[in-house]
C-alpha cells in the first residue's frame, strides 16, 4: 500500500511544482481584487484586458482567457472570467481575441464591453463584435451620415467633415473616471495643439467629441466644457475642434456603429472608449478601441490619412 501513496504523493507534488507560479499569480489577482475595495460600498477599479479566449462557458457565464499582462493589476496568465453580457456569450467562441474592461470590485471581478474578433484559420481577423453583438467597423467602411447639433445649436451631420480628415470620438462632461471622457478630452486637447505645428493640416483636420449624456450636455454645457479645454473660453470660436449632442436615438444608433456601448448606472454612464480616424473621403481609416493611443499617434494617422487622400486625386 505505501508504493502508491508514495506515488501519489510524488505526483501530487510534482504538479504544485508545475503550477506554483500560477497559483501565486491566481492569489495575487484575487489579493488586489480584495484589496481595491474602497471603503464605500461598490467602488470599482477598471482595467484593460487583452487576449485569446480558450473556451466557453455559456451555463456558467463565464470565458477562459489566455490574456497579456494587465497593467497595474497581474502578469499574462490563462483564467476565467464572468462575462456579464448575454449577447457577447452567444457569439464568443474558443480562439477569438477579446478585449474587455476588467472590472474588480465589491462582488469580485467580472469583463464589462467586450469587443470580440472572430479569426479566420490563417489568423486573420475576420470581423469584431461588440457587446449587444453588433459588428465594429473596419477600415474603409463608410460611415453614416448621423445627424447632430453643435455647441452653437448649430445642426451638423458627418458629411459635413468630407474633404478633410476627422478624428471623433464620444464623451460625457460629467464623466468623473479620469481615464476615461477627461482623458479623451486631454488627448484632443494635446491633438489640437500640435496640429498648429503641421502646415497641411492645421487648416484642413476636424475635431469632434459626441456626447453621449444629451439630456445633461446641452449646447451650453458643452461649448463651456470645450472652451476649457481649449483654453480659449471667452474666445474660443471652434473652428477646428466641435462639441456635439443631439437626439438620443441618434447618437445611439452613432455610437452602435462604431462599437461604442454605454448604460446609465446610478448617477454615472458606465461605457467604453472609441475614438476614430474618418477619412477624408467619409470611411473608417483607424479605430482606436481603448485609452492607451497617445496625441502624437492621433496626428500621425491624421496626416496618414490626408497623404492617402491626396493620392486618390
Amino acid at each position: 500500500m505505501g508504493f502508491p501513496f508514495d506515488s501519489r504523493l510524488r505526483a501530487a507534488s510534482l504538479w504544485l511544482f508545475l503550477n506554483a507560479r500560477r497559483l501565486l499569480l491566481l492569489a495575487v489577482c484575487l489579493l488586489v481584487a480584495s484589496c481595491a475595495r474602497a471603503p464605500e460600498s461598490g467602488a470599482q477599479k477598471r482595467y484593460e484586458l487583452r487576449g485569446k479566449v480558450v473556451s466557453v462557458n455559456q451555463a456558467g457565464g463565464e470565458v477562459e482567457v489566455e490574456h497579456e499582462a494587465v497593467a497595474g493589476l497581474m502578469e499574462a496568465m490563462t483564467m476565467s472570467f464572468a462575462l456579464k453580457d448575454a449577447d457577447a456569450l452567444r457569439v464568443v467562441a474558443p480562439g477569438d481575441q477579446i478585449q474587455a474592461a476588467l472590472v474588480v470590485g465589491d462582488g469580485g471581478f467580472w469583463l464589462e464591453n467586450p469587443v470580440i474578433t472572430k479569426v479566420m484559420p490563417g489568423g486573420q481577423p475576420l470581423a469584431s463584435v461588440a457587446a449587444g453583438g453588433a459588428r465594429e467597423p473596419q477600415a474603409g467602411d463608410e460611415v453614416p451620415d448621423f445627424k447632430l447639433v453643435n455647441q452653437d445649436g448649430e445642426p451638423r451631420h458627418l458629411a459635413q467633415y468630407r474633404g478633410r480628415p476627422l478624428l471623433l470620438t464620444f464623451i460625457y462632461t460629467r464623466c468623473p473616471d479620469e481615464k476615461f471622457c477627461p482623458l479623451m478630452s486631454s488627448n484632443f486637447a494635446g491633438v489640437n495643439r500640435e496640429l498648429e505645428k503641421v502646415p497641411t493640416l492645421r487648416d484642413g483636420a476636424r475635431l469632434l467629441s459626441v456626447t453621449i449624456d444629451p439630456a445633461h450636455d446641452t449646447p451650453k454645457v458643452l461649448r463651456s466644457y470645450g472652451a476649457a479645454h481649449t483654453e480659449n473660453y471667452s474666445k474660443e470660436n471652434f473652428a477646428r475642434w466641435e462639441f456635439a449632442t443631439g437626439d438620443p436615438e441618434e447618437i445611439r444608433r452613432m455610437a452602435n456603429f462604431f462599437g461604442l456601448t454605454y448604460n446609465a448606472a446610478d448617477d454615472k454612464i458606465v461605457h467604453s472608449l472609441r475614438t476614430i480616424v474618418v477619412g477624408a473621403d467619409g470611411r473608417v481609416f483607424k479605430v482606436y478601441r481603448g485609452n492607451e493611443w497617445k496625441p502624437s499617434d492621433a496626428v500621425a494617422d491624421l496626416e496618414r490619412a490626408a497623404a492617402d487622400a491626396q493620392a486618390v486625386k
